[in-house]
Protein backbone atom coordinates (compact mmCIF):
# COMPACT_ATOMS: atom_id res chain seq x y z
CA UNK A 1 0.00 0.00 0.00
CA UNK A 2 3.05 2.63 1.16
CA UNK A 3 4.30 1.42 -2.47
CA UNK A 4 1.06 2.46 -4.22
CA UNK A 5 0.89 5.53 -2.03
CA UNK A 6 4.15 6.55 -3.01
CA UNK A 7 4.16 5.97 -6.76
CA UNK A 8 0.74 7.87 -7.07
CA UNK A 9 2.47 11.06 -5.02
CA UNK A 10 5.32 10.75 -7.38
CA UNK A 11 3.59 10.57 -10.48
CA UNK A 12 1.13 13.78 -9.20
CA UNK A 13 4.21 15.20 -8.71
CA UNK A 14 5.98 14.37 -11.90
CA UNK A 15 2.51 15.58 -14.20
CA UNK A 16 3.17 18.71 -13.09
CA UNK A 17 6.30 19.15 -13.37
CA UNK A 18 5.95 17.44 -16.40
CA UNK A 19 3.89 20.77 -17.78
CA UNK A 20 6.97 23.40 -16.87
CA UNK A 21 9.42 21.09 -18.49
CA UNK A 22 7.13 21.14 -21.46
CA UNK A 23 6.46 25.34 -21.33
CA UNK A 24 10.47 25.10 -21.28
CA UNK A 25 11.04 23.15 -24.02
CA UNK A 26 8.26 25.53 -26.18
CA UNK A 27 10.08 28.14 -24.91
CA UNK A 28 13.44 26.89 -26.28
CA UNK A 29 12.19 26.13 -29.46
CA UNK A 30 10.45 29.49 -30.02
CA UNK A 31 14.17 31.17 -29.74
CA UNK A 32 15.30 29.66 -32.76
CA UNK A 33 14.62 30.12 -36.49
CA UNK A 34 11.93 30.32 -37.58
CA UNK A 35 10.22 32.14 -35.71
CA UNK A 36 13.45 32.90 -33.70
CA UNK A 37 12.31 34.78 -30.93
CA UNK A 38 15.54 34.55 -29.47
CA UNK A 39 15.06 36.93 -26.04
CA UNK A 40 13.02 34.10 -25.10
CA UNK A 41 16.30 31.68 -24.19
CA UNK A 42 16.84 34.08 -21.55
CA UNK A 43 13.77 33.08 -20.01
CA UNK A 44 13.05 29.61 -21.45
CA UNK A 45 14.49 27.63 -18.71
CA UNK A 46 12.67 28.81 -15.45
CA UNK A 47 9.70 26.38 -15.60
CA UNK A 48 12.54 24.01 -15.89
CA UNK A 49 14.00 25.72 -12.58
CA UNK A 50 11.03 25.29 -11.01
CA UNK A 51 9.95 21.97 -12.13
CA UNK A 52 13.19 20.52 -10.81
CA UNK A 53 12.78 22.10 -6.98
CA UNK A 54 13.23 19.46 -4.49
CA UNK A 55 13.83 17.19 -6.87
CA UNK A 56 15.83 13.61 -7.23
CA UNK A 57 18.59 13.54 -9.37
CA UNK A 58 16.34 10.73 -10.89
CA UNK A 59 13.19 12.90 -11.07
CA UNK A 60 15.71 15.97 -12.15
CA UNK A 61 16.81 13.82 -15.23
CA UNK A 62 12.67 12.54 -16.51
CA UNK A 63 12.38 16.61 -16.43
CA UNK A 64 15.28 17.61 -18.53
CA UNK A 65 14.37 14.56 -20.94
CA UNK A 66 10.95 16.01 -21.06
CA UNK A 67 12.46 19.46 -21.34
CA UNK A 68 14.99 18.25 -24.26
CA UNK A 69 11.98 15.84 -25.72
CA UNK A 70 9.84 18.93 -26.26
CA UNK A 71 12.44 21.49 -28.08
CA UNK A 72 13.78 19.02 -30.17
CA UNK A 73 10.31 18.07 -31.46
CA UNK A 74 9.58 21.15 -32.70
CA UNK A 75 13.25 22.55 -33.92
CA UNK A 76 13.86 19.10 -35.67
CA UNK A 77 9.95 18.62 -37.52
CA UNK A 78 11.47 19.16 -40.74
CA UNK A 79 13.26 15.67 -40.58
CA UNK A 80 10.17 13.84 -41.78
CA UNK A 81 9.95 16.16 -44.86
CA UNK A 82 13.73 14.84 -45.38
CA UNK A 83 12.32 11.35 -44.47
CA UNK A 84 9.20 10.93 -46.00
CA UNK A 85 9.40 13.01 -49.33
CA UNK A 86 13.08 12.33 -50.43
CA UNK A 87 14.02 9.62 -47.82
CA UNK A 88 10.71 7.91 -49.21
CA UNK A 89 9.79 6.32 -46.02
CA UNK A 90 6.66 5.33 -45.17
CA UNK A 91 5.45 7.88 -41.69
CA UNK A 92 5.63 4.27 -39.36
CA UNK A 93 9.18 4.42 -40.43
CA UNK A 94 9.92 7.79 -40.27
CA UNK A 95 8.11 8.83 -37.07
CA UNK A 96 9.81 6.26 -35.14
CA UNK A 97 13.37 7.59 -36.89
CA UNK A 98 12.79 11.38 -36.23
CA UNK A 99 11.57 10.58 -32.57
CA UNK A 100 15.00 8.29 -31.82
CA UNK A 101 16.96 11.42 -32.64
CA UNK A 102 14.84 13.31 -30.53
CA UNK A 103 15.15 11.12 -27.70
CA UNK A 104 18.79 11.48 -28.49
CA UNK A 105 19.20 14.75 -28.03
CA UNK A 106 17.29 15.07 -25.04
CA UNK A 107 19.27 12.71 -22.82
CA UNK A 108 22.06 15.54 -22.56
CA UNK A 109 19.36 17.80 -21.57
CA UNK A 110 18.46 15.25 -19.02
CA UNK A 111 22.09 14.50 -17.89
CA UNK A 112 22.60 18.33 -17.47
CA UNK A 113 19.88 18.78 -15.05
CA UNK A 114 20.46 15.43 -13.58
CA UNK A 115 24.52 16.72 -12.87
CA UNK A 116 22.29 20.25 -11.30
CA UNK A 117 20.11 18.50 -9.04
CA UNK A 118 23.11 15.81 -7.75
CA UNK A 119 25.59 19.30 -6.90
CA UNK A 120 22.99 21.15 -5.61
CA UNK A 121 22.39 18.15 -3.14
CA UNK A 122 25.82 18.16 -2.01
CA UNK A 123 26.14 21.78 -1.76
CA UNK A 124 27.32 23.13 -4.62
CA UNK A 125 24.91 25.72 -6.07
CA UNK A 126 23.06 25.40 -9.74
CA UNK A 127 24.59 28.85 -10.68
CA UNK A 128 27.74 26.89 -10.96
CA UNK A 129 26.59 23.17 -11.87
CA UNK A 130 23.50 23.86 -14.73
CA UNK A 131 25.48 26.11 -16.55
CA UNK A 132 28.93 24.16 -16.52
CA UNK A 133 26.63 20.71 -16.97
CA UNK A 134 24.78 22.12 -19.75
CA UNK A 135 27.71 23.09 -21.89
CA UNK A 136 29.32 19.66 -21.24
CA UNK A 137 27.17 17.78 -22.51
CA UNK A 138 26.37 20.17 -25.29
CA UNK A 139 30.09 19.49 -26.46
CA UNK A 140 29.99 15.97 -25.77
CA UNK A 141 26.90 15.78 -28.23
CA UNK A 142 28.74 17.81 -30.83
CA UNK A 143 31.00 14.54 -31.41
CA UNK A 144 29.59 11.47 -30.16
CA UNK A 145 28.55 9.24 -32.90
CA UNK A 146 29.69 11.26 -35.68
CA UNK A 147 28.51 14.13 -33.71
CA UNK A 148 24.92 16.37 -34.55
CA UNK A 149 25.71 19.93 -32.66
CA UNK A 150 22.05 21.35 -34.44
CA UNK A 151 20.26 24.01 -32.55
CA UNK A 152 22.54 24.85 -29.15
CA UNK A 153 21.29 27.67 -26.67
CA UNK A 154 23.98 29.82 -28.08
CA UNK A 155 23.04 29.44 -32.26
CA UNK A 156 19.68 31.19 -30.77
CA UNK A 157 21.74 34.31 -30.71
CA UNK A 158 22.67 34.47 -34.12
CA UNK A 159 21.76 37.95 -34.64
CA UNK A 160 23.07 39.82 -31.40
CA UNK A 161 26.24 40.56 -32.69
CA UNK A 162 27.68 42.38 -29.72
CA UNK A 163 26.75 39.64 -28.05
CA UNK A 164 28.33 36.71 -29.88
CA UNK A 165 31.74 38.32 -30.23
CA UNK A 166 32.87 35.90 -27.35
CA UNK A 167 32.62 33.13 -29.98
CA UNK A 168 36.36 33.86 -30.64
CA UNK A 169 37.20 33.10 -27.29
CA UNK A 170 35.37 30.15 -26.18
CA UNK A 171 33.07 29.20 -29.44
CA UNK A 172 29.57 29.20 -29.19
CA UNK A 173 29.54 27.51 -25.61
CA UNK A 174 30.44 30.85 -23.60
CA UNK A 175 27.27 32.49 -25.00
CA UNK A 176 25.31 29.01 -24.18
CA UNK A 177 26.66 29.37 -20.55
CA UNK A 178 25.79 33.21 -20.40
CA UNK A 179 21.84 32.09 -21.37
CA UNK A 180 21.84 29.28 -18.54
CA UNK A 181 23.45 31.22 -15.91
CA UNK A 182 21.03 33.94 -16.42
CA UNK A 183 17.97 31.96 -16.10
CA UNK A 184 19.25 30.79 -13.07
CA UNK A 185 19.59 34.41 -11.60
CA UNK A 186 16.22 35.32 -13.15
CA UNK A 187 14.95 32.23 -11.61
CA UNK A 188 16.52 32.53 -7.93
CA UNK A 189 15.22 36.44 -7.71
CA UNK A 190 11.79 35.55 -8.91
CA UNK A 191 11.56 32.98 -5.99
CA UNK A 192 13.06 35.34 -3.55
CA UNK A 193 10.69 38.44 -4.48
CA UNK A 194 7.73 35.87 -4.14
CA UNK A 195 8.50 35.19 -0.60
CA UNK A 196 9.54 31.66 -0.73
CA UNK A 197 11.89 32.90 2.13
CA UNK A 198 15.16 32.45 -0.09
CA UNK A 199 17.74 35.15 -0.46
CA UNK A 200 18.32 37.24 -3.39
CA UNK A 201 21.15 36.00 -5.61
CA UNK A 202 23.23 38.68 -4.97
CA UNK A 203 26.43 36.62 -5.08
CA UNK A 204 25.23 34.95 -8.44
CA UNK A 205 23.88 38.08 -9.56
CA UNK A 206 27.05 40.20 -9.52
CA UNK A 207 29.32 37.44 -10.98
CA UNK A 208 26.34 37.65 -14.27
CA UNK A 209 26.30 40.92 -14.69
CA UNK A 210 29.91 40.71 -14.58
CA UNK A 211 30.18 38.31 -17.24
CA UNK A 212 27.70 40.71 -19.71
CA UNK A 213 29.35 44.13 -19.01
CA UNK A 214 32.32 41.92 -20.19
CA UNK A 215 31.07 40.12 -23.26
CA UNK A 216 29.19 43.51 -24.54
CA UNK A 217 32.49 45.56 -23.69
CA UNK A 218 34.31 42.85 -25.95
CA UNK A 219 31.34 42.60 -28.28
CA UNK A 220 31.18 46.39 -29.08
CA UNK A 221 34.95 46.82 -28.90
CA UNK A 222 35.43 44.37 -31.95
CA UNK A 223 32.31 45.70 -34.16
CA UNK A 224 33.99 48.80 -33.65
CA UNK A 225 37.66 48.68 -34.23
CA UNK A 226 39.04 50.10 -37.41
CA UNK A 227 41.72 47.31 -39.11
CA UNK A 228 43.98 48.86 -41.11
CA UNK A 229 43.27 47.46 -44.57
CA UNK A 230 45.45 43.62 -44.78
CA UNK A 231 44.20 42.89 -48.45
CA UNK A 232 42.77 43.61 -51.43
CA UNK A 233 38.85 42.96 -50.98
CA UNK A 234 37.40 40.10 -53.53
CA UNK A 235 34.03 40.70 -55.51
CA UNK A 236 32.32 37.22 -55.14
CA UNK A 237 29.23 36.06 -56.74
CA UNK A 238 27.09 33.02 -55.42
CA UNK A 239 24.53 31.65 -57.59
CA UNK A 240 21.34 29.96 -56.11
CA UNK A 241 20.14 27.71 -58.87
CA UNK A 242 16.99 26.32 -57.52
CA UNK A 243 17.12 23.09 -58.74
CA UNK A 244 14.26 20.55 -58.02
CA UNK A 245 15.50 17.69 -55.80
CA UNK A 246 13.47 15.15 -57.44
CA UNK A 247 14.91 16.36 -61.37
CA UNK A 248 18.32 17.04 -60.17
CA UNK A 249 19.85 14.00 -60.94
CA UNK A 250 17.97 13.17 -64.37
CA UNK A 251 20.08 12.83 -67.25
CA UNK A 252 17.28 14.84 -69.17
CA UNK A 253 17.26 18.07 -66.93
CA UNK A 254 21.06 18.36 -67.17
CA UNK A 255 21.24 21.00 -69.41
CA UNK A 256 18.54 22.98 -68.27
CA UNK A 257 20.32 23.18 -65.18
CA UNK A 258 23.48 23.60 -67.17
CA UNK A 259 21.88 26.70 -68.88
CA UNK A 260 20.16 27.82 -65.40
CA UNK A 261 23.48 28.61 -63.68
CA UNK A 262 25.23 30.04 -66.73
CA UNK A 263 22.68 32.62 -67.56
CA UNK A 264 22.52 33.63 -63.44
CA UNK A 265 26.39 33.62 -63.67
CA UNK A 266 26.50 35.75 -66.59
CA UNK A 267 24.16 38.16 -65.01
CA UNK A 268 25.72 38.62 -61.52
CA UNK A 269 29.25 39.15 -63.21
CA UNK A 270 28.69 41.92 -65.36
CA UNK A 271 29.95 44.15 -63.09
CA UNK A 272 32.86 42.35 -62.71
CA UNK A 273 33.74 39.51 -59.88
CA UNK A 274 37.24 37.61 -58.80
CA UNK A 275 35.03 34.95 -57.84
CA UNK A 276 32.00 32.31 -58.68
CA UNK A 277 30.57 29.94 -56.19
CA UNK A 278 27.59 27.25 -57.36
CA UNK A 279 26.34 25.24 -54.64
CA UNK A 280 26.90 21.49 -53.68
CA UNK A 281 26.07 19.02 -55.94
CA UNK A 282 25.25 22.27 -58.69
CA UNK A 283 26.78 20.42 -61.62
CA UNK A 284 25.04 17.03 -61.85
CA UNK A 285 27.83 14.94 -63.43
CA UNK A 286 31.33 14.01 -62.61
CA UNK A 287 33.32 16.27 -64.10
CA UNK A 288 35.93 14.55 -64.57
CA UNK A 289 34.53 12.37 -66.87
CA UNK A 290 32.45 14.71 -68.49
CA UNK A 291 35.16 16.58 -71.12
CA UNK A 292 32.25 18.21 -73.25
CA UNK A 293 30.34 19.92 -70.32
CA UNK A 294 33.89 20.31 -68.51
CA UNK A 295 35.06 22.61 -71.36
CA UNK A 296 31.57 24.81 -71.14
CA UNK A 297 32.47 25.13 -67.67
CA UNK A 298 36.24 25.88 -68.36
CA UNK A 299 35.08 28.69 -71.33
CA UNK A 300 32.31 30.05 -68.23
CA UNK A 301 35.58 30.65 -66.04
CA UNK A 302 37.35 32.56 -69.12
CA UNK A 303 34.73 34.52 -70.39
CA UNK A 304 33.80 35.97 -66.54
CA UNK A 305 37.85 36.83 -66.16
CA UNK A 306 36.92 34.85 -62.95
CA UNK A 307 37.75 31.86 -60.64
CA UNK A 308 34.27 29.53 -60.66
CA UNK A 309 34.20 27.20 -57.67
CA UNK A 310 31.00 24.62 -58.05
CA UNK A 311 30.32 21.37 -56.64
CA UNK A 312 30.42 17.97 -58.18
CA UNK A 313 30.30 14.59 -57.18
CA UNK A 314 34.01 12.98 -57.58
CA UNK A 315 35.79 9.40 -57.12
CA UNK A 316 39.55 8.57 -57.07
CA UNK A 317 41.34 4.97 -56.46
CA UNK A 318 42.10 4.57 -52.64
CA UNK A 319 43.93 0.87 -52.00
CA UNK A 320 43.02 0.10 -55.44
CA UNK A 321 39.28 0.74 -55.16
CA UNK A 322 37.09 3.42 -56.92
CA UNK A 323 36.45 5.94 -54.14
CA UNK A 324 33.15 8.20 -54.20
CA UNK A 325 33.24 11.69 -53.00
CA UNK A 326 31.26 14.80 -52.88
CA UNK A 327 33.79 17.33 -53.75
CA UNK A 328 34.02 20.89 -54.92
CA UNK A 329 36.01 21.77 -57.94
CA UNK A 330 38.11 25.35 -58.37
CA UNK A 331 38.32 26.55 -62.17
CA UNK A 332 40.80 29.39 -62.70
CA UNK A 333 40.10 32.74 -65.05
CA UNK A 334 42.64 30.98 -67.48
CA UNK A 335 40.24 27.53 -67.72
CA UNK A 336 42.78 25.16 -65.44
CA UNK A 337 41.49 23.32 -62.83
CA UNK A 338 43.48 24.86 -59.64
CA UNK A 339 42.15 21.71 -57.02
CA UNK A 340 39.44 19.68 -55.35
CA UNK A 341 38.70 19.57 -51.67
CA UNK A 342 36.43 16.60 -50.78
CA UNK A 343 34.07 16.82 -47.67
CA UNK A 344 35.29 15.64 -44.72
CA UNK A 345 32.40 14.72 -42.43
CA UNK A 346 29.12 12.80 -44.40
CA UNK A 347 25.64 12.76 -42.89
CA UNK A 348 24.96 9.40 -41.96
CA UNK A 349 22.23 7.64 -43.72
CA UNK A 350 22.23 10.38 -45.98
CA UNK A 351 25.21 9.63 -47.92
CA UNK A 352 26.80 6.41 -46.28
CA UNK A 353 25.58 4.04 -44.10
CA UNK A 354 26.97 3.17 -40.87
CA UNK A 355 28.68 0.06 -40.16
CA UNK A 356 27.47 -0.91 -43.66
CA UNK A 357 28.71 -4.44 -43.13
CA UNK A 358 26.32 -4.63 -40.12
CA UNK A 359 23.60 -2.61 -41.53
CA UNK A 360 23.47 -4.06 -44.92
CA UNK A 361 19.76 -4.24 -45.21
CA UNK A 362 19.54 -0.35 -44.71
CA UNK A 363 19.42 1.80 -47.57
CA UNK A 364 20.05 5.72 -47.39
CA UNK A 365 17.65 7.89 -46.33
CA UNK A 366 18.01 10.11 -49.80
CA UNK A 367 18.24 9.39 -53.20
CA UNK A 368 21.62 9.64 -54.45
CA UNK A 369 24.91 8.29 -57.06
CA UNK A 370 26.16 5.74 -54.04
CA UNK A 371 27.79 5.32 -50.67
CA UNK A 372 30.32 8.25 -50.60
CA UNK A 373 33.42 7.83 -48.45
CA UNK A 374 34.88 10.76 -46.61
CA UNK A 375 37.71 12.80 -47.35
CA UNK A 376 41.00 11.97 -46.11
CA UNK A 377 42.57 15.85 -45.46
CA UNK A 378 41.19 19.82 -45.20
CA UNK A 379 42.59 21.14 -47.96
CA UNK A 380 42.25 25.38 -49.05
CA UNK A 381 41.37 25.77 -52.51
CA UNK A 382 44.31 28.50 -54.09
CA UNK A 383 42.73 31.55 -56.09
CA UNK A 384 46.01 33.57 -56.54
CA UNK A 385 46.94 35.35 -53.10
CA UNK A 386 43.72 33.93 -51.08
CA UNK A 387 43.14 30.64 -49.82
CA UNK A 388 39.60 29.20 -49.96
CA UNK A 389 38.36 26.68 -47.03
CA UNK A 390 35.48 24.50 -48.53
CA UNK A 391 32.68 23.13 -46.32
CA UNK A 392 30.21 21.00 -48.02
CA UNK A 393 26.29 21.56 -46.59
CA UNK A 394 26.62 19.80 -42.85
CA UNK A 395 30.19 20.31 -42.50
CA UNK A 396 29.56 23.83 -41.54
CA UNK A 397 27.84 22.92 -38.40
CA UNK A 398 31.46 21.43 -37.61
CA UNK A 399 33.71 24.44 -35.54
CA UNK A 400 36.86 22.11 -35.63
CA UNK A 401 36.33 21.77 -39.68
CA UNK A 402 36.61 25.65 -40.12
CA UNK A 403 39.41 25.83 -37.49
CA UNK A 404 41.22 22.95 -39.40
CA UNK A 405 41.15 24.99 -42.95
CA UNK A 406 42.16 28.40 -41.15
CA UNK A 407 44.74 26.59 -39.67
CA UNK A 408 45.74 25.70 -42.82
CA UNK A 409 45.65 28.99 -44.73
CA UNK A 410 42.57 29.19 -45.49
CA UNK A 411 41.27 33.32 -45.46
CA UNK A 412 38.43 32.91 -46.78
CA UNK A 413 35.00 30.15 -45.84
CA UNK A 414 32.65 28.81 -48.32
CA UNK A 415 29.91 27.22 -47.64
CA UNK A 416 28.48 25.20 -50.34
CA UNK A 417 24.76 23.45 -49.76
CA UNK A 418 21.95 22.08 -50.74
CA UNK A 419 18.93 22.26 -48.51
CA UNK A 420 16.14 21.36 -51.25
CA UNK A 421 16.03 18.60 -49.12
CA UNK A 422 14.68 20.60 -46.03
CA UNK A 423 11.61 21.62 -47.93
CA UNK A 424 9.92 25.19 -47.00
CA UNK A 425 10.69 24.72 -43.31
CA UNK A 426 12.89 26.46 -40.55
CA UNK A 427 15.56 24.05 -41.12
CA UNK A 428 17.62 26.33 -43.64
CA UNK A 429 17.59 29.30 -41.20
CA UNK A 430 18.75 27.18 -38.67
CA UNK A 431 21.70 26.07 -40.69
CA UNK A 432 22.53 29.69 -41.92
CA UNK A 433 22.48 30.65 -38.05
CA UNK A 434 24.85 28.12 -37.43
CA UNK A 435 27.06 28.77 -39.72
CA UNK A 436 27.43 32.95 -38.81
CA UNK A 437 29.52 31.43 -35.70
CA UNK A 438 32.31 30.04 -38.09
CA UNK A 439 32.51 33.15 -39.22
CA UNK A 440 33.16 34.93 -35.39
CA UNK A 441 35.52 31.80 -34.45
CA UNK A 442 37.86 32.20 -37.06
CA UNK A 443 37.59 35.66 -37.78
CA UNK A 444 36.95 34.69 -41.18
CA UNK A 445 34.56 35.88 -43.56
CA UNK A 446 32.29 33.57 -45.08
CA UNK A 447 30.21 32.99 -48.26
CA UNK A 448 27.38 31.10 -48.60
CA UNK A 449 26.11 29.13 -51.95
CA UNK A 450 22.33 27.21 -51.27
CA UNK A 451 21.04 25.65 -54.08
CA UNK A 452 17.67 26.72 -53.03
CA UNK A 453 18.54 29.07 -50.16
CA UNK A 454 19.85 30.95 -48.06
CA UNK A 455 22.89 31.93 -49.84
CA UNK A 456 24.33 34.74 -47.83
CA UNK A 457 27.56 36.71 -47.35
CA UNK A 458 28.55 36.61 -43.62
CA UNK A 459 31.33 38.73 -42.86
CA UNK A 460 34.07 38.12 -39.52
CA UNK A 461 32.13 39.70 -37.16
CA UNK A 462 29.08 37.46 -38.07
CA UNK A 463 26.81 40.25 -39.60
CA UNK A 464 24.65 38.50 -42.54
CA UNK A 465 25.25 41.61 -45.41
CA UNK A 466 22.50 39.82 -47.91
CA UNK A 467 20.49 36.87 -48.10
CA UNK A 468 18.61 35.24 -50.84
CA UNK A 469 14.54 34.23 -50.43
CA UNK A 470 13.73 30.33 -50.33
CA UNK A 471 13.20 28.50 -53.45
CA UNK A 472 13.95 31.34 -55.95
CA UNK A 473 16.14 31.64 -58.55
CA UNK A 474 18.72 34.28 -57.64
CA UNK A 475 22.21 35.51 -57.10
CA UNK A 476 24.14 37.77 -54.41
CA UNK A 477 27.27 39.70 -54.92
CA UNK A 478 29.06 41.44 -52.19
CA UNK A 479 33.03 42.44 -51.67
CA UNK A 480 34.53 40.26 -49.07
CA UNK A 481 38.12 40.95 -47.17
CA UNK A 482 39.74 37.86 -46.46
CA UNK A 483 40.64 37.41 -42.93
CA UNK A 484 43.96 37.59 -40.81
CA UNK A 485 43.31 33.95 -39.38
CA UNK A 486 43.73 34.98 -35.90
CA UNK A 487 41.62 34.02 -32.52
CA UNK A 488 42.11 33.17 -29.58
CA UNK A 489 39.66 30.32 -30.47
CA UNK A 490 41.83 29.31 -33.41
CA UNK A 491 44.63 28.59 -30.62
CA UNK A 492 42.59 27.05 -28.12
CA UNK A 493 39.76 24.88 -29.71
CA UNK A 494 37.31 24.01 -27.14
CA UNK A 495 39.35 23.88 -24.57
CA UNK A 496 36.96 25.73 -22.53
CA UNK A 497 34.29 23.00 -23.43
CA UNK A 498 36.84 19.76 -22.42
CA UNK A 499 37.28 21.96 -19.10
CA UNK A 500 33.34 22.18 -18.68
CA UNK A 501 33.75 18.00 -19.43
CA UNK A 502 36.33 17.54 -16.53
CA UNK A 503 34.40 19.94 -14.14
CA UNK A 504 31.36 17.80 -14.94
CA UNK A 505 32.88 14.73 -14.53
CA UNK A 506 34.55 15.87 -11.28
CA UNK A 507 30.48 17.22 -10.01
CA UNK A 508 29.22 13.51 -10.86
CA UNK A 509 32.05 11.60 -8.90
CA UNK A 510 31.93 13.77 -5.44
CA UNK A 511 28.40 13.95 -6.02
CA UNK A 512 28.31 10.17 -5.99
CA UNK A 513 30.09 9.72 -3.39
CA UNK A 514 29.11 12.10 -0.91
CA UNK A 515 25.19 11.72 -1.53
CA UNK A 516 26.13 8.26 -0.28
CA UNK A 517 26.56 9.71 3.24
CA UNK A 518 23.71 11.72 2.87
CA UNK A 519 20.12 11.34 4.73
CA UNK A 520 17.52 9.02 2.92
CA UNK A 521 15.26 12.21 3.11
CA UNK A 522 17.99 15.20 2.73
CA UNK A 523 17.53 15.15 -0.98
CA UNK A 524 13.97 16.96 -0.64
CA UNK A 525 15.44 19.55 1.79
CA UNK A 526 17.45 21.35 -0.80
CA UNK A 527 16.00 23.27 -3.16
CA UNK A 528 17.03 23.90 -5.91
Amino acid sequence: MRTLISFSLLKQLFDRRGGLAIASGILIALSFPNPGLSFLAWIALIPLLIALEESSPRIAFRIGLTCGITAYAIILYWLNIVFTRYGHLPWLVSIPAYLMLVLWLALFYGLSTYIARLGELIGIKAAFTLPVAWVAFDFIRSFLFSGFGWAMLGHSQFRTLPLIQIADLAGVYGITLLIVLTNIVLYRALRAVSGAGVRYPVKSAIILLALLLGTLFYGFNRLNEVETPHSKPLRVALIQGNIAQDIKWSPEFREQTLDTYERLTREASKGGVDLIVWPESAVPFFFQDEPLQAERLRNLARDMHAYLLFGSPAHELRNGRSTLLNSAFLISPSGETVGRADKLHLVPFGEYVPLGNILSFINKLVVGIGDFSPGERAVPLNMGSTKLGIQICYEIIFPELAREYVQAGARVLVAITNDAWFGRSSAPYQHLAISVFRAIETRTPLIRAANTGVTSIVDENGHIHTMTNLFVEAYRTGDIRPGRGTSLYLTIGDAPAWFCVLLTAGIALLGWFKRNKLRPDQDKKNSF
